[in-house]
């Protein structure tokens, strides 16, 4: 494993972030709410357990015509079970809030989205058990444990 690739995993050792991730992501929503970077986002959702708004800063992938978010972290990442305990209502910053409704998309078409969101997110390579460049099969492989949601306006 490469230096870079030891210190995510560290980072979110046992797929949730440490101290110092947590210190770093709300230090990132910034920038991804500012709406400076056109793929950056900022997920706002009411936690499953207290409704108290909560943060997550995200990357979104973009496939032909259609926004997604992915969880690079599987499907036991916090902002995953919030948006799945909000049936999928959510607010994404990005210069200005917009609420959304994000739809849970089955793993047999998330293949393609996860390869294009792995072209735009080099901080979750070290995350994915698939390398950016490898054939459409093995990406096919893994679609099943990597939540993937597409984002649509709030109804």
């Amino acid at each position: 494993m490469k230096r870079s690739g030891r210190w995510h995993h560290w980072l979110y050792r046992g797929g949730r972030p440490n101290r110092v991730a947590r210190a770093m992501n709300r230090a990132w929503r910034v920038l991804h709410s500012s709406g400076l970077v056109r793929c950056l986002v900022t997920l706002e959702v009411a936690g499953r357990r207290t409704g108290h708004v909560i943060s997550f800063p995200l990357v979104v992938a973009d496939y032909q015509g259609e926004r997604y978010l992915v969880a690079m972290l599987g499907p036991d990442t916090n902002w995953v079970r919030n948006v799945r305990a909000a049936g999928g209502r959510a607010v994404l910053r990005h210069g200005r809030c917009r609420a959304v409704r994000l739809e849970e998309v089955e793993p047999a078409l998330r293949a393609p989205i996860l390869r294009r969101y792995l072209d735009l997110a080099p901080g979750a390579r070290p995350h994915m058990p698939v390398d950016r460049h490898a054939p459409p099969e093995k990406y096919e492989r893994i679609a099943a444990g990597v939540p993937v949601f597409r984002i649509t306006t709030s109804s």
